[in-house]
C-alpha cells in the first residue's frame, strides 16, 4: 500500500513540474556577428624558381656545383655537393668574418713578419703601417695570402687560434663537412669544404654589408698611413663588373684544387650563389650557369594543396 502511494505522489510531481526548466527557457535573439579587427602583417607569397623550358644544365668540368636561389633556398642544380674537395682561397671568406668580427677597420697594424706567406699576394711591405679596412680589400680583391697571414699572426694566441676561430665558426654555420687548417687556403690534405658549405659560407659574406661592398670591387688603390707606399689591387674574379649582376664573391686556385669560384648574383630582383670547385674554366662555366638560371627559369608562387 505504502509504495502504492509513492507512485502516486511521484505521478503528480510530475504532471505539476513545469515544462521547461532554467536553461531551456533561455531565448537567444539573432544580431549581427561580433567582428574584431586585428592588424596583422601577412607574408609575401613566397616565389620559386622554375623551370619553364625544361632545358637541363650544359655539361660543365667542374667536379662539384651547387647553385642556390638565395630567397627561396630552392636548390635549382647539384652536382656532388656534398664531395670534400680543396676549397683553395675561397677559404679566404671565412678569414675575412672572422677579421671583421675580431679587428675593427680602422685599426692599425705594422707588417713585421711574412715568413710563410706563399702564392698570390697584395705585395705587402716589411714595416709599413695599414688599416685593418685595407688589408680586408687586399685579402678579398687581390686575394692576398699575405693579408691573411696578418689577420692570423695578430689574433691573439696566433695562427693557431685564429684557424680554430674559422673551424668553430664552420660549426656555428652548420658546415659540416668543413675543415680548415691555415687562412688562406695552401693545400693540406685535411683542409677540406663542399660546394655545399661554400654555398652557405658565401651567403653569410654578403649580409655584411661591408665585406659584400669590398668582394664587389673590381679594382680599388690602398695604401700604407703615409701614403707613400701604394698597393693596386685587381679583383681576381674576371666576371666583376663584366657580366651584369654579378657582385662577387671568391676565387680560389691550387694545382691539386683546380679552378674555384664562388659568386654571388642580383639580377632581375633575384639573389643567386654559384659554387663550384674543381673546374677547367671557372669563369667561362660560371657565365654558362648564369645564362642558364635566368633564361629557363621564372620565379613563380607554388600553391600547395
Amino acid at each position: 500500500m505504502p509504495r502504492r502511494i509513492n507512485l502516486i505522489l511521484l505521478g503528480l510531481f510530475l504532471i505539476l513540474l513545469p515544462p521547461q526548466n532554467a536553461y531551456s527557457a533561455w531565448e537567444v535573439q539573432p544580431g549581427e556577428p561580433v567582428i574584431r579587427e586585428v592588424k596583422v602583417d601577412l607574408p609575401q607569397p613566397q616565389l620559386y624558381p622554375v623551370n619553364v623550358t625544361g632545358r637541363a644544365l650544359p655539361w660543365v668540368s667542374a667536379r662539384s656545383v651547387m647553385i642556390v636561389d638565395v630567397d627561396s633556398k630552392v636548390v635549382l642544380f647539384a652536382k656532388n655537393p656534398d664531395w670534400q674537395l680543396y676549397p683553395a682561397s675561397t677559404t679566404k671568406m671565412m678569414t675575412a668574418l672572422v677579421a671583421i668580427e675580431h679587428y675593427p677597420l680602422s685599426e692599425l697594424i705594422t707588417i713585421t713578419d711574412l715568413n710563410g706567406t706563399l702564392g698570390q699576394t697584395m705585395r705587402l711591405v716589411l714595416g709599413e703601417r695599414l688599416t685593418m679596412e685595407s688589408l680586408l680589400y687586399g685579402l678579398l680583391v687581390q686575394s692576398g695570402n699575405d693579408a691573411a697571414t696578418v689577420f692570423a699572426n695578430h689574433y691573439p694566441g696566433g695562427e693557431k687560434a685564429f684557424v680554430a676561430r674559422m673551424n668553430q665558426k664552420a660549426q656555428e654555420l652548420h658546415l659540416k663537412e668543413t675543415t680548415f687548417k691555415n687562412p688562406s687556403g695552401i693545400e693540406d690534405y685535411q683542409h677540406v669544404s663542399t660546394v655545399h658549405d661554400l654555398a652557405i659560407l658565401g651567403a653569410e659574406v654578403v649580409k655584411n654589408p661591408t665585406l659584400a661592398r669590398m668582394v664587389a670591387t673590381p679594382a680599388t688603390t690602398v695604401t700604407d698611413i703615409s701614403g707613400k707606399i701604394v698597393h693596386e689591387l685587381n679583383n681576381i674574379n674576371q666576371l666583376v663588373g663584366r657580366v651584369p649582376g654579378v657582385v662577387g664573391i671568391k676565387t680560389g686556385w691550387t694545382e691539386n684544387a683546380g679552378e674555384c669560384l664562388v659568386t654571388y648574383i642580383e639580377k632581375d630582383g633575384h639573389r643567386i650563389i654559384i659554387a663550384i670547385l674543381g673546374s677547367a674554366d671557372r669563369f667561362g662555366e660560371t657565365k654558362t650557369i648564369i645564362d642558364w638560371v635566368f633564361g629557363n627559369h621564372q620565379w613563380q608562387e607554388v600553391k600547395f594543396r
